[in-house]
């Protein structure tokens, strides 16, 4: 027996018989591949004999022995343990599997007082390979039930699930078998795994997560809605009309078009009708399928009606002149296309409205005005509008009239050698042309003014002015007299009877004046109502 085994018999039988307890409480826990270190509950001290043994099964063999003439390593140890001899501190490493068993500490100190214990090693093989598999590559919302399973390699493992970074909590549909390593979700939902889902394995000295875990759960179509541009129910024929259908759903969602009962060859989820016409008014519709959860759904049908916008508007009006009085005015709206919805007439920007010479159809396509009168003239606007758009066209009416208030203005009384000027005046449409006559005879005046440089006592007389419209054919007049007196006679004013031989001359000159006027209307072929 050589001298190491020899001190662990004798450090045995001593321990036996003599030790205090130099170990706490076992076992012991040590990774496959690292160290690991037994500690002591002894003080540290001056001791003669420091010795560990280890039995694996086969019987007490010698790590390491500190005494008076040195330390030395049984077979394999040395360069694997590190003994601190003031305590008794063994690091052993690296581990291997052989290296479980039953570990012994012997000590005496210098009085010859033996300590000793005893504990246990396991070595453990390290938490590594976590991988979790899923009974499904892909899940269908509802309908499916999911399994995970959660494998690892190492000893003595334990098994926790995370979704994210919070556990995972068991409920009615997500489950856990009983050492955890599964999870099941029934009628599983797209938030249930949304995730990443982790598979956390751990044993008392390490601890590792497996790669992140994402489960496609397929779901839809639902929350379908259709969209149209333009908008409102109302489209505008020649007009593009987009159509366009938007649902959740996992995968993408296929679609059908459904239009006034057919189904269109059109795919996409969007749809565009160019250039609409009345034909293709109607419903539509459209229709999602999800190929995996093998559901459809179907948007709210949508109705539109294609309308022709109005275009070309135009007011036919009579080419006739339009004498006050005399005619009649037929005014007719009309558009070259479009369907007219209302039509409105304005005149002079103001509404027009039936009276008893203005007619306006039921239908307002046509004004008619029996007979016009002077205040019809000006500005007409028929407005057409339907629910694309809307046109006007506008027409200028005159209507021409007159003379009237044919009026004669200027001095009544002037003294001998002063300046003379009559004006005329006379409303008319056309402007009217003027004659003057001179106490009934006609004179070479044409012009709205009758001017004498000095007058003399031959001027002394009724001065008429006769206003002419050339459209019309009426003639209106009006008379004025004037009276030449000597030079200064005007400042002392006439006597009484000067005055009354005056006004009967004047009497006299204007019957006469009148009597003319009237034998030449006679002689007119245009009939007036003035």
């Amino acid at each position: 027996m050589d001298f190491l085994n020899l001190m662990v018999f004798l450090l045995s039988v001593a321990g036996c018989c003599f030790g205090q307890k130099a170990l706490p409480t076992g076992p012991v826990e040590g990774v496959l591949g690292k160290n690991v270190t037994f500690t002591t509950v002894v003080s540290p001290g001056d001791f003669l004999t420091v010795s560990w043994t280890f039995n694996g099964g086969s019987g007490p063999v010698a790590i390491v022995t500190h005494a008076p003439g040195g330390r030395n390593y049984g077979i394999g140890y040395e360069g694997k343990v590190s003994l601190n001899s003031s305590n008794g501190v063994l690091q052993l490493g690296p581990l291997t599997a052989k290296d479980s068993g039953e570990y012994t500490l012997n000590m005496i100190n210098n009085m010859g007082i033996a300590t000793t214990g005893e504990t246990t090693l396991k070595v453990l093989e390290p938490v590594s390979a976590v991988t979790i598999t899923s009974s499904l590559t892909e899940a269908v919302e509802i309908n499916s039930t999911v399994v995970l399973t959660c494998t690892s390699k190492g000893s003595f493992l334990k098994y926790a699930w995370l979704n994210g970074s919070a556990p995972v909590v068991p409920d009615t549909h997500v489950t856990l078998s009983a050492d955890s390593r599964n999870l099941t979700v029934s009628a599983v939902l797209r938030t249930d795994l949304a995730g990443p889902i982790y598979c956390a394995v751990s044993n008392s000295l390490e601890k590792e997560k497996s790669a992140p875990f994402n489960l496609t759960v397929h779901f839809g179509p639902e929350n379908i809605a259709m969209t149209i541009n333009p908008t409102g129910e109302i489209v505008k024929k020649g007009s593009n009309l987009t159509l366009t259908c938007l649902v959740k759903s996992s995968p993408a969602a296929q679609f059908k078009w459904i239009h006034n009962g057919v189904e269109r060859k059109e795919t996409h989820p969007t749809l565009v009708l160019a250039n609409v016409d009345e034909s293709q008014a109607g419903n539509i519709t459209c229709m999602a399928f999800n190929a995996k959860t093998m559901r459809y759904l179907s948007a709210q049908v949508v109705k539109f009606t294609v309308i022709e916008a109005i275009s070309s508007t135009k007011i036919t009006s009579p080419t006739d002149t339009l004498v006050a009085g005399n005619s009649t005015a037929s005014l007719k709206c009309s558009a070259t296309t479009g369907t007219m919805v209302t039509r409105t007439w304005m005149k002079d920007g103001k509404p027009l409205l039936s009276s008893n010479r203005v007619n306006v159809s039921g239908d307002s396509s046509q004004v008619t005005i029996i007979p016009v009168q002077k205040e019809d003239s000006g500005e007409y606007k028929c407005l057409l509008t339907n629910a694309v758009n809307k046109e006007e066209a506008t027409h200028k009416m005159v209507v021409n009239y007159g003379p009237e208030e044919v009026k004669v203005t200027g001095e009544d009384a002037v003294e001998i050698t002063e300046p003379v000027r009559l004006n005329c005046v006379a409303n008319s449409l056309p402007a009217a042309t003027f004659v003057w006559r001179f106490n009934g005879t006609l004179t070479q005046v044409t012009s709205p003014d009758y001017v004498m440089e000095g007058a003399v006592y031959k001027n002394t007389g009724i001065y008429t002015c006769e206003a002419t419209n050339a459209i019309t054919g009426l003639t209106r007049s009006a008379a004025h007299l004037l009276s030449v007196k000597e030079e200064g006679a005007l400042d002392e004013g006439l006597s009484d009877g000067a005055i009354a031989g005056i006004i009967i001359a004047v009497l006299v000159l204007v019957a006469a004046v009148i009597a003319g006027v009237v034998y030449m209307r006679r002689k007119q072929t245009v009939e007036s109502p003035y």
